[in-house]
This record gives structure tokens, C-alpha cells and sequence, in this order.
């Protein structure tokens, strides 16, 4: 990997990294309620256990713990039921200070937790989510730990979201959603409801936090997918708009950062941090490369008049072309990556041979003009 090609991506992984920006969800609730653990479900690491680096003190007991794309807001030394007022004041504080800074600095959801089978809610916790509405933080309610047979919640969760219900609190949806965050070993107990959260988030997140949300969580794979997707044509629009060469880094100047651009995006959506991603990108861009001036060669037989590549210009369907069959290629590679099922050598390390070969096969469907040799 040469130095400008680490370099060069290195700038379009973090100029995508700026626009995507960061979701930032608060989570609220009693000790042991299971907040790290549905956290944890849904973001598929675990964030609120351990970040990067210390987390920034907000106030006295409020902290941000950033990840990439998502922030967690969180308190500690607090508890709901004790420590309202004190609470109260922080939260209301942090909300005011940052409605002048930036939509990715705010916060933009909050999760109250409850465990289902606790039986109660205090009126405190029911003043605390008020709260939270008025300073225009939209609450989803959560319950926890909910045990369910045969499509049937516990009876005892589903008498206190009536009661919940009935005090007609500003939450979204105006009822608690019902989830288990882990199967129960024990019980055999599968999780469930996770994804109607998430669901529901996404409807009352702002759309420019939306993007780094889909990247966050870890659950809804197919709405990566139609994100990544939708980047991909967008730059295949702008790739036909250059009508540029469509052999990447060359002297494609324009083309270039479109392609880098786009690959770093979908690494972010697939939370494939930039040392592994340059990593892969390397390897799928040499093949990518080679298959580029193949593809080139052959188009130009059956283009009148089109001349010699070698001035680097040709028609602005080719250059979309293999943008697009670059772009599904490079996802294909990243969803292997995000699910683990990349190839390693013997030590562990990622196999870039084979990282190689299976960007070229997917390369080669989506690009016809491309045979292998002992098909010529």
C-alpha cells in the first residue's frame, strides 16, 4: 500500500466520518434495570461498558462515552427516585447549552428504562420523562427483561403498561415497549422487541442524524444495505456527470475521490474501522485496477471512433458503469468484513489474497465486459 493511497483515503474515511456525524442517545432509569444490556443488543458492542478513551463530563453526574457514530449520555452516582431534583437540573442544563452548537452535539432521543416485572413506577419517573418532553427530547418508554411464552408477554408487564398507559405520559407511541435484550441460557428465553425500538428511534431521530444511526446500531441490516446503496448510486450519477476514465487511480482526477468517498462511507455504515478498511480498500483497488483497463479495452472495440485509452477519456456510461460494479463489490467485501467471515491467514491476520479474489469474482458479474483468460 503506498503512501498516497493510505494518505488519500484517509481523507475521504474521515471527511464521511464529519458527514455522517453522530446519533447521541440518552438512557435513563433505575440501577440494574438492564440499560448496558439492551444497549449493547442493539449496538452490538459494548458500549456502554467500555469507549474510547474516558468519557467527557457534561455536569457533575452526566457523561458522554463517544463511538464513532454513536453517543451514549448517561449518569452516574444518580438514581431516578432519589435523586430527581439534582438530575433534573444537569439534564435540563446540558439540553440548553447545546441548542446553539451543532445538531450532532444535542441530544436526540432518550430511552427510559423499566423493568417490566418490577411491578411499579413512581410518580417521580413520570415527572423526569415530562421533563424530558418539554425540553423537546422525544422518550421512548422501554421495558425490560420481559418474559414471553407463545406470543404472550407476562401478565404482570403488560398490568403495569396499563397503568403506565393511563397516565397518559408524553412517550412516543404512548404505550412501553416490550423487549428481552439476551436469550436467557437458563430459560431458554429468546430476545425479541429489539428491532421495534430501533424502529421507532429512527422515526423521531432528526433525518440528519439518521445516517449515523443506520451506522450505530448493529440489528437492521437491510437498512445499512439501502443506505449504502443509496450512496452508491448518487456517486455513480456524479462518476457519469465527470465523465471521467473509469480506471481508478490513474489520471482520474475527478473519479478518484468520488470512488475513495464511497468507500469510505460504506466502511462507516459497516463500522469497519480505518486500519482494516485501508487494509481491504488496497487489495480490492489493485485488482480493481487491472480489471478497470481490461474492461476499458474491450469497450473501446465495440465504441467507433473511440480511439486510444491512453489519453484517459472515455464515454460517461463507462465511467458509471464501473463505478457501480465497484461500489457493490467493495459492499459485498465490507458486509463480510462487519460479519467476520473474511478469510485469515494461520496467525489470524486477514487473508488480502483472498480479500483479492473476492472482489474480482464480484467485480466480474457486474462488469460483462470482463472475461478471464481462458475464456478470450
Amino acid at each position: 500500500m503506498t503512501q498516497w493511497f493510505t494518505e488519500a483515503f484517509r481523507s475521504e474515511f474521515e471527511k464521511q466520518a464529519a458527514q455522517l456525524g453522530r446519533f447521541n442517545l440518552a438512557v435513563f432509569g433505575k440501577t440494574g434495570v438492564g440499560k448496558s444490556t439492551l444497549i449493547n443488543a442493539i449496538f452490538g458492542e459494548p458500549v456502554a461498558a467500555t469507549g474510547i478513551g474516558d468519557p467527557v463530563t457534561l455536569d457533575t453526574h452526566l457523561y458522554l462515552d463517544t463511538r464513532g457514530t454513536l453517543g451514549l449520555i448517561d449518569t452516574r452516582g444518580l438514581e431516578i427516585g432519589r435523586d430527581d431534583g439534582e438530575l433534573i437540573k444537569e439534564v435540563t442544563k446540558y439540553v440548553k447549552q447545546m441548542r446553539t452548537k451543532p445538531v450532532a452535539e444535542q441530544i436526540h432521543v432518550a430511552w427510559y428504562c423499566v423493568r417490566g416485572m418490577d411491578r411499579r413506577f413512581e410518580e417521580v419517573e413520570g415527572t423526569f420523562i415530562r421533563t424530558l418532553h418539554d425540553l423537546g427530547i422525544p422518550v421512548l418508554m422501554v421495558f425490560t427483561q420481559v418474559p414471553m411464552r407463545e406470543g404472550q408477554y407476562h401478565p404482570d408487564a403488560v398490568e403495569l403498561a396499563r397503568l403506565i398507559e393511563a397516565k397518559q405520559l408524553p412517550i412516543v407511541g404512548g404505550r412501553p415497549f416490550m423487549t428481552y435484550a439476551m436469550r436467557d441460557q437458563f430459560t431458554g428465553q429468546p430476545p425479541y422487541g429489539l428491532m421495534d425500538v430501533l424502529q421507532a428511534t429512527f422515526h423521531v431521530v432528526p433525518e440528519a442524524v439518521q445516517g449515523a444511526l443506520t451506522a450505530a446500531q448493529t440489528i437492521d441490516l437491510a437498512a445499512k444495505q439501502a443506505a449504502a446503496q443509496r450512496h452508491i448510486n448518487a456517486t455513480v450519477a456524479a462518476a457519469a456527470g465527470a465523465a471521467a476514465v473509469p480506471i481508478p487511480f490513474s489520471s482520474a482526477a475527478l473519479l478518484v475521490p468520488m470512488q475513495l468517498a464511497m468507500m469510505g462511507r460504506i466502511a462507516h455504515l459497516y463500522k469497519v474501522p480505518f486500519d482494516r478498511a485501508a487494509l481491504l480498500a488496497a487489495a480490492s483497488t489493485g485488482i480493481a485496477t487491472s480489471l478497470g483497463r481490461t474492461a476499458a479495452a474491450n469497450l473501446l472495440k465495440f465504441i467507433p471512433g473511440a480511439g486510444s485509452i491512453a489519453g484517459g477519456v472515455i464515454n460517461a456510461s463507462v465511467a458509471s458503469g464501473f463505478t457501480l460494479a465497484m461500489g457493490q463489490s467493495w459492499l459485498t467485501v465490507c458486509q463480510r468484513a462487519a460479519a467476520g467471515k473474511l478469510p485469515t491467514t494461520v496467525e489470524g491476520v486477514i487473508d488480502s489474497a483472498a480479500v483479492k479474489h473476492l472482489f474480482e469474482e464480484e467485480f466480474r458479474k457486474r462488469m460483462p465486459t470482463i472475461r478471464k483468460k481462458d475464456e478470450q
